[in-house]
């Protein structure tokens, strides 16, 4: 005879959740807890902490999307337990990793897709890595190869993303960053050419700036490279940092010549999770040809009965994002990338105009398609006299739940304060007028306390590059 104990049914299904035994008291945090938990009661608690990380549709600082179909979700849901690196055990999601990296070496016209060489990875930062560590092991055997020291590599960029000062230092690369002028706030080629010598791997250019969003000149670094090349001897590559213009450019100035068409141009990294669309935790990196990827970085693993190259810096990783990403190169298209960028960058060239009207602020970048991301970022216009500084605007606009970072320039623009706002799938034109009216409560607030105080970067903001 089966033996039913109501009092414990009661607890499962009766019971208020917030009058739980477990949630009257604080769950463990600092050490490993001893005794089993209600599952009902853990999921609350987590779930309520997570509310405290605010909305991620009002993160206007993150370039990473924060909005999917529900497919996605569903796609997510059956890939949680496949592990992409396993392609003996899941030999269909090899096969569709493969197929999104012939579409992606097809979009940036790779000059044979079959030669092209690429693989998914967590991120633009893992698949830089990879690209960098490339660019160092080709040089080094040239250098090997005429008979020269290979102690001393450096490589020359813009002004980059935090991930490139990891590569330098990880792997002993003096980083060759050129510093930002007032008049002149991206890489020019010739500024890089100055920095160049027979110790440089390679040359960085990025295609959607971290700090402004602008797009930097590939086609005439590749030609003063060229030029370098007819005077000097020295073949210094080009490797494109698309972390976030890889998926734009393609679609919205596809006259923009910046990728493979380039053939100085030897690799590429993107990432999947920013304006590819794709779910957190998916980058891009290709090679023009086999031949640009030492074959000392390549693991071969056999499934199927076929070898198949595995070149990733991680191991164990999902594979729903990469699925998710072909959903989307599927779902989509070139038309469907075309719309959905094509509105982002309606909306952030709209927040331009109206911020530009606002009266104390100077537009820096203005979100053209031509020219950058859907982004835009400003400074104060110079001679305002206001009693707030952008820090203080972004910590008044964090009470209405909006993350728009305000933030120091680098080297050696130190003193220029701006502010950023980027424009990703999910930004609405009505949810770009919710903002545009805080905005304007924010500068009435102000005008009405005229004793504010401005704050400093240290107290105000928390983002950081």
């Amino acid at each position: 005879m089966t033996l039913h104990d109501r009092a414990a049914a009661g607890y499962f299904l009766e019971d208020d959740i917030s009058s739980s035994t477990d949630l009257s008291v604080t769950l463990p945090k600092n050490h490993f807890p001893s005794r089993e938990h209600n599952p009902r009661a853990v999921f609350a608690a987590i779930r309520d902490e997570l509310m405290l990380d605010g909305n991620s549709r009002q993160n206007l600082a993150t370039f990473c999307l924060t909005w999917v179909e529900d497919e996605v979700h569903a796609l997510m849901d059956l890939c949680i337990d496949k592990n992409i690196e396993d392609k003996d055990e899941y030999p269909q999601t090899a096969e569709i990793e493969a197929r999104c990296a012939r579409m992606v070496a097809d979009l940036w016209h790779a000059p044979s897709v079959d030669d092209a060489i690429g693989c998914s990875t967590t991120g633009s930062s893992e698949a830089a890595k990879l690209a960098g560590l490339a660019m160092k092991r080709r040089w080094g055997a040239q250098r090997k190869q005429q008979g020269q020291p290979s102690d001393r590599p450096n490589l020359v960029t813009g002004p980059l993303q935090i991930c490139w000062h990891k590569f330098c230092r990880y792997w002993d690369i003096e980083l060759r960053e050129i510093p930002m002028q007032p008049d002149q706030l991206i890489l020019s080629p010739e500024a890089a050419l100055r920095y160049c010598d027979e110790n440089t791997i390679g040359v960085v250019p990025t295609l959607g700036v971290t700090f402004t969003g602008q797009y930097e000149p590939v086609q005439a670094l590749a030609a003063a490279l060229d030029g370098l090349q007819a005077r000097t001897g020295l073949d210094i590559p080009i490797h494109v940092d698309a972390a976030s213009g890889g998926f734009l450019a393609p679609f919205c100035a596809p006259d923009l010549v910046w990728d493979f068409r380039l053939p100085r141009v030897r690799s590429i990294n993107a990432s999947g999770h920013k304006f590819g669309l794709a779910p957190l935790g998916v980058g891009w990196v290709l090679w023009r040809q086999s031949r640009d990827l030492p074959e000392e970085m390549v693991f071969w693993v056999n499934y199927l009965g076929s070898n198949r190259r595995d070149l990733t810096l991680n191991f164990s990783r999902p594979g729903g994002q990469v699925v998710c990403q072909y959903y989307n190169f599927l779902r989509l298209g070139r038309e469907g990338y075309r719309k959905v960028h094509a509105a982002c960058y309606a909306t952030a060239q709209y927040l331009a105009r109206v911020i530009a009207k606002l009266g104390p602020f100077e537009i820096l970048f203005g979100g053209e398609d031509q020219a950058g991301i859907p982004a835009l970022c400003w400074m104060k216009r110079e001679g305002s006299a206001v009693n707030f500084n952008l820090y203080a605007l972004a910590d008044r606009l964090r009470v209405h739940g909006w993350q728009v970072p305000a933030y120091s320039l680098p080297a050696h623009c130190e003193g220029i304060t701006v502010q950023r706002i980027l424009v990703r799938h999910g930004v609405s034109r009505d949810l770009a007028d919710l903002l545009l009216e805080n905005i304007r409560q924010s500068l009435d607030v102000f005008a009405s306390h005229p004793g504010h105080h401005a704050l400093s970067e240290a107290t105000a903001s928390g983002f950081h590059h």
